[in-house]
């Protein structure tokens, strides 16, 4: 049998971290692919990583280069790569940046790995995962974006620390955009089966939902860098989800057209993920303030795509 082949694009905190689950979870070699001044400390870290192998008991090859021929084949990529924002720099400054670097590293991509599914987790999601997109070329089902899985993480973390019980039996569901534009939904969120507005007041419910939007900054202020552990580990979820054709119902960036009215672009929403990517948008019934999040999320996010969409042609 074929081992499933996993490129992980920018070999930083998040790259580094998505290589690691996914050696831990043994899903399949791994290359892990940084700019040419980084070939080096991109190649040790996969060797650094690959001596993990015999104390952990995962068996696979970790590469790491800056050469984009060692990722043909591959099954999934995920692109992690691009700038965070920085102290006095824009929103359009950090679009126009990120959106030069996810436009280089998708053509390259394209070239190698063309039946690859594409997992975007850089940053302004919503606008990155738009720009592999277009510079792909590929069907929208295999072109996705890691947002839903880390909001959803956060969300489902601070449910636990409030009712002291196992992340296991929290299930969970938001929507829209990544961050302040997420729309969570308490209506589907139960604790083993249990409505969550049964559990918590509906103060400390909005407390908690406030706290998961703002979880990437919380994080900054704590550590001076963003978060990279739980960004990996959903991103690799979905990566393991395409491998392993599990065909778990994840939230992720997936592209919407007639789907919620969205009208052709990627916003966050319950799908299906296998073999094929994206196989499937679930639409579930929003009420009436669900629908008006929801709206008013997708209005910001195609704003973000028509800045990052200028750059494009510019």
């Amino acid at each position: 049998m074929k081992r499933a082949k996993i490129t992980v694009i920018g070999a930083g905190n998040v790259g580094a971290s998505c290589a690691f689950w996914a050696a831990a979870k043994e899903l399949g070699d791994i290359v892990l692919i940084d700019i040419p001044d980084f070939a080096d400390k991109t190649a040790g870290k996969a060797l650094d990583l690959a001596q993990c192998g015999p104390v952990e008991r995962f068996d696979c090859k970790i590469t790491g280069t800056a050469d984009y021929e060692h990722a043909a084949g591959s099954d999934v990529v995920i692109i992690t790569a691009g700038i965070p924002r920085k102290p006095g720099m824009s929103r359009d400054d950090l679009i126009q940046t990120n959106v030069k670097i996810v436009k280089s590293v998708t053509q390259q991509i394209a070239k190698v790995a063309p039946q690859s599914v594409l997992i975007v987790v850089s940053n302004p999601l919503d606008a990155m995962v738009y720009t592999a997109w277009k510079t792909s070329d590929f069907p929208t089902n295999r072109v996705v974006g890691q947002a839903g899985c880390l909001d959803i993480a956060r969300f489902r973390t601070f449910i636990a620390m409030e009712l002291g019980c196992s992340v296991a039996d929290i299930s969970a569901l938001l929507m829209g955009g990544h961050g302040d534009d997420m729309v969570p939904l308490p209506r589907y969120t139960s604790v083993a089966g249990i409505p969550v507005t049964q559990l918590i007041a509906k103060d400390k419910l909005d407390a908690i939902i406030q706290r998961a939007k703002v979880g990437g900054g919380e994080i900054v202020k704590l550590m001076g860098t963003s978060a990279y552990y739980a960004p990996a580990a959903g991103s690799v979820a979905m990566a393991e989800a395409i491998i392993k054709d599990k065909k778990r119902i994840l939230p992720c960036a997936a592209y919407c057209d007639s789907e919620y009215g969205v009208g052709g672009y990627f916003v966050g929403v319950p799908c299906v993920l296998g073999a094929g990517g994206v196989e499937k948008v679930i639409e579930v019934e929003l009420e009436g303030d669900e629908r008006k999040m929801l709206d008013s999320s997708v209005a910001h996010v195609k704003e973000l795509v028509g800045v990052a969409d200028g750059f494009m042609k510019g």
